[in-house]
């Protein structure tokens, strides 16, 4: 058995996980730790119980992160996991072995091992939530980067100010929080962050909802062109919570047409397809990991 964690910035999921990656027990914690070291007297706590069953221990986190060593760096939205290692810290602990990866990459890696990404050669994953997370994979095999930032999309400018010298993020144009709470505003929903209300309001053709979901798709769209032109992948897989309305891929699809037509020029033609893990991703992917830094 093996013990994984997807840590986010809200919650600490943590599951007991089979090595074919059935999920035996599931759970989850407020993420409300100040450092490192509370970090992993939390996650520690949760696996304690289960200790005489689990032989290795793989975690999904923010932050570039070195899989071979275990470091972290940045720390994502855990800016105090800056430099920490984490697989070393939870090892001490814990007495078996433990491999981490980001949490995006993660994603991918559980597409590429049972999920959408299983049968092709090439694939671009792109995990709507927050912030835009981003995982590459060519020839069957997850890409790195030189910098361990392959795949980071998220900072990808979207426009460009010669004066500030700075511009607008993919992050946030192609966040999906940012997109459920705009048009939360603008209904005056009591719940800023309740996707299944604005997603009723697209999908019953509400035309101010529709206007602003409108306007997120051909800005997703463009960006899925560009991810086309630089890696030709055979599959772009649109993975997050709001992946799981149909109508986010439909209109995605449209959206890239309309933007062909309009603009004779392009000559790419992504194929764009549903991730098949949502909430669950990371804890797959992380495990998948495990398997290919412990076995090869």
């Amino acid at each position: 058995m093996y013990f994984v964690y997807d840590i986010g910035g809200t919650f600490i999921k943590f599951a007991l996980m089979e090595q074919n990656g059935t999920i035996k027990m599931k759970d989850k914690f407020p993420t409300t730790a100040k450092s490192a070291e509370e970090l992993v007297r939390q996650m520690v706590e949760k696996w304690l119980p289960y200790k005489q069953e689990v032989t290795g221990i793989a975690v999904s986190c923010p932050g570039v992160v070195n899989t071979e060593t275990g470091v972290i760096y940045q720390g994502g939205s855990l800016v105090f996991m800056h430099e920490k290692n984490l697989a070393e810290m939870l090892a001490r602990e814990c007495h078996v072995p433990v491999v981490l990866q980001n949490d995006a990459k993660s994603a991918a890696l559980a597409e590429l091992w049972l999920g959408v990404a299983k049968d092709v050669d090439s694939a671009a994953i792109l995990t709507l939530g927050s912030g835009v997370g981003g995982g590459i994979i060519m020839n069957g095999k997850l890409q790195s980067g030189f910098h361990l930032m392959a795949g980071e999309v998220s900072f990808i400018e979207t426009s460009f100010d010669t004066e500030k010298l700075r511009g607008k993020f993919f992050g946030r144009t192609g966040s999906a929080v940012e997109l459920i709470k705009r048009i939360a505003t603008k209904k005056n929903l009591a719940d800023k962050k309740d996707g299944e209300q604005v997603f009723a309001l697209i999908n019953e053709g509400d035309e101010e909802a529709l206007t602003i979901f409108d306007d997120y798709i051909y800005r997703l769209a463009s960006q899925v062109l560009n991810i086309q032109y630089l890696i030709d992948p055979e599959i772009i897989a649109i993975g997050g919570g709001i992946s799981a309305q149909p109508i986010v891929a439909e209109r995605l699809n449209e959206a890239i047409e309309e933007i062909k037509a309009k603009n004779p020029f392009h000559a790419a033609s992504p194929k764009i397809v549903s991730c098949r893990f949502r909430n669950d991703a990371n804890l797959y992917g992380a495990l998948y990991n495990f398997f290919l830094q412990k076995v090869g």
